[in-house]
């Protein structure tokens, strides 16, 4: 590459590659693709920082909003993201498809990032519920990015038409650990996608470890959906679901209501206070479904 050219490069709006725009509804700077968003999406730390020395604004975006923060978030570039941040790149930056870096830390499943980026006050449900960051840990099977997002007030009942709870995600999407995560911090768990209830759904893929943990945590097993059938209806007779849910009939024992009760007593993400009961190892065990 001759001087000329270089030396183009190495200054904001010198690639003859890049065109900048003013955004007057954004405030930023708007690029196809700038240098700072390939030193973010591939972690070079270095050169994030040499390019923000020269002048290049952090909260450049891309055609379809894309900041580099967006990207480093992606990647789970922690050191590229709290370099942008303390330099004054937008938390809660909106991309067209309405991701957040929020969002994009949950797709990472970097925990770290994402407590970084709560740190710094990003919003745990963004405006648009297309792209919901809770939603998006709970369908990936980031149980830390979820620990991350309830601690700063994630609410993990959260509500979407068209995704159903947190919970229903997890097991649609055969997630147990985070199922059990989100039960453990008081999820509904009968609370589903309408009519169709968690149990529903791991009824309906034959999920047999799901369907256990479901019930242990008081999974209405005589819901019925949209059509009518409970759970037991959407496995075949000789399933050994079927089975389960035959040994599963009646009202729930005793210990079981006990534990039940003594859990929503405790109230959402309250969970972990059990711990300090002045009760036998064992016993608090059992009422944390350990």
């Amino acid at each position: 590459m001759d001087g000329e050219k270089r030396a183009r490069m190495d200054k904001p709006g010198g690639s003859p590659h890049l065109r900048f725009l003013s955004n007057p509804l954004m405030g930023d700077v708007v690029s196809d693709w700038s240098p700072l968003h390939d030193a973010a999406i591939h972690g070079r730390l270095l050169s994030l920082r040499n390019l923000i020395n020269q002048g290049w604004p952090v909260n450049i975006i891309t055609a379809d909003h894309v900041s580099p923060l967006h990207e480093a978030c992606l990647r789970g570039h922690l050191s590229c993201a709290s370099v942008l941040l303390s330099n004054g790149a937008q938390v809660n930056g909106m991309a067209m498809d309405w991701r957040t870096p929020l969002f994009n830390a949950c797709i990472s499943g970097n925990p770290d990032c994402v407590n970084l980026l709560l740190q710094h006050g990003a919003t745990p449900h963004p405006e648009s519920d297309l792209a919901s960051p809770i939603h998006e840990a709970a369908k990936r099977g980031h149980v830390k990015c979820i620990e991350s997002l309830a601690a700063y007030g994630a609410n993990i009942d959260y509500y979407i038409s068209h995704l159903g709870t947190p919970l229903y995600v997890a097991c649609k999407y055969q997630q147990v650990a985070c199922a059990k995560k989100l039960l453990e911090s008081g999820a509904s768990v009968n609370q589903g996608k309408g009519l169709d209830s968690p149990l529903h759904v791991v009824a309906r893929m034959s999920t047999e470890e799901l369907v256990e943990v479901l019930l242990d945590f008081g999974a209405n097993a005589q819901a019925k959906d949209a059509e009518g059938k409970r759970p037991a209806d959407l496995v075949p007779p000789e399933s050994p679901l079927a089975q389960i849910f035959l040994e599963r009939e009646g009202p729930l024992s005793l210990m079981q209501l006990c534990r039940l009760r003594i859990r929503k007593c405790f109230g959402t993400q309250q969970h972990h206070k059990i711990t300090g009961l002045l009760l036998p190892e064992d016993l608090k065990r059992f009422l944390l479904h350990l």
